[in-house]
């Protein structure tokens, strides 16, 4: 029973570190409207401060992912929540829109140990089915997040403004540090770390590229995750501005949509008698034709109610491919799974940060945008998964 809940505490650990990157995203969405007011700014050019956070957070984890190989998860990992607790911080400060834009950038470079290094984590401990299952629990918790963040950030904004946000973000990354040291051992031994001088370890990036089918299962992960963000960046003004619902009323409704991300990122560990490749074959199928839907719907111009379940379904399934894919790229790299933890951070979050200012390029006068590229990228997605079957245990 102790083993049991040792276990339990470690994977709540492990899936909040992993979760920081989401919060840090999930926990402002409802202060947008309010910081562009204040900043007397443009949607699209607030939502680079979503996009700097993304991208901060794709080449973070370049860096600390073979660091990691090098010297082991938890020093990478310490240092990336300290800077990360400082650079909230220095946000909550600031009053220029440039310097906000810059500081999130800084924010998601740090805030990327937390993804790159708990996917090494549970590499360095699991493999196979086994692995498949953590991954399911990890995004589990890591979406209960999602549930509650929105929650908190709409009902914070009424009554305190919008830097406090940031102030309980750097609280929370000091309280997080503080759990690295005392609640996270070292999971890659001596003799596993890769050795010579520190910027050879970076080569493990171009033995992984040269690997059969890797970069193949990269795209994918990236493009799933895109449309990820295409509904997260386009989902405030999509009820804000297109429905008028209040902030605290969009942020329950957020709150489900990430309770449909728990389920779908459960769904694999419940289905595991069909393979990982079939199961993230039919979800994509689904992805699209619901894209579709939406697609139609915005033309048709549907009610709240119907685009909600859309998109509720939407995401998750988005989160089913989410615990897919990212299994099936790490049981293939049973070495250097921090180098290949990044390259899964890097790919996911650049395509998230991309799809954040193309969804705001075309206006948020209506949710088509973000269907046309919630489409585009499955699409693109399902053509890559029949291209060649992908490398899977």
């Amino acid at each position: 029973m102790s083993e049991n809940r040792h276990r339990l505490r470690f994977v709540l650990i492990l899936g909040t570190l992993s979760a920081t990157g989401p919060l840090s995203i999930d926990l402002y969405l409802p202060a947008l409207p309010q910081m562009m007011r204040q900043f007397q700014t443009s949607a699209s050019l607030i939502q680079l401060s979503l996009t700097a956070c993304l991208l901060g957070l794709a080449f973070g984890q370049l860096i600390a992912g073979p660091l990691s190989d090098h010297y082991g998860r938890k020093k990478p990992l310490l240092a990336g929540f300290l800077v990360f607790a400082l650079a909230s911080f220095l946000i909550a400060l600031t009053h220029s829109i440039t310097m906000l834009i810059v500081m999130r950038f800084i924010q998601g470079l740090a805030g990327a140990s937390g993804q790159v290094l708990s996917r090494a984590v549970a590499r360095d401990l699991f493999s196979g089915h086994a692995l498949t299952n953590f991954y399911a629990i990890l995004n589990a918790v890591n979406g209960v997040f999602p549930i509650i963040a929105p929650i908190i950030g709409g009902y914070m904004i009424q009554f305190v403004p919008w830097q406090a946000i940031f102030m309980l973000l750097g609280a929370i990354g000091l309280v997080l540090s503080g759990l690295i040291v005392v609640g996270i051992p070292e999971t890659l031994t001596p003799d596993k770390r890769l050795t010579g001088p520190i910027f050879a370890t970076f080569k493990s990036f171009v033995n992984l590229v040269k690997m059969p089918g890797f970069m193949r299962n990269i795209m994918i992960t990236g493009l799933v995750y895109g449309c990820l963000f295409s509904y997260i960046s386009a989902s405030t003004f999509i009820y804000q501005q297109l429905f008028h619902l209040s902030a605290q009323t969009f942020s329950l409704i957020y709150a489900m949509n990430g309770l449909g991300i728990v389920i779908g990122s459960g769904l694999p560990s419940r289905i595991n008698h069909v393979s990982e490749v079939r199961q993230m074959k039919v979800g994509m199928v689904i992805v699209l034709v619901d894209s579709l839907a939406l697609l139609v719907g915005s033309w048709l111009q549907f009610p709240l109610i119907a685009v909600a379940v859309l998109l509720w379904f939407l995401v998750l399934f988005i989160g089913m491919l989410l615990t897919l894919t990212t299994s099936i790229i790490m049981n293939q790299t049973p070495q250097n799974a921090g180098s290949a933890s990044a390259l899964v951070g890097l790919s996911q979050n650049a395509f998230g940060g991309i799809s954040s200012p193309l969804v705001g390029l075309f206006g948020t006068a209506s949710y088509a945008p973000m269907a046309g590229l919630v489409l585009i990228y499955s699409l693109g997605a399902l053509g890559l998964s029949y291209q060649r079957r992908m490398h899977a245990n």
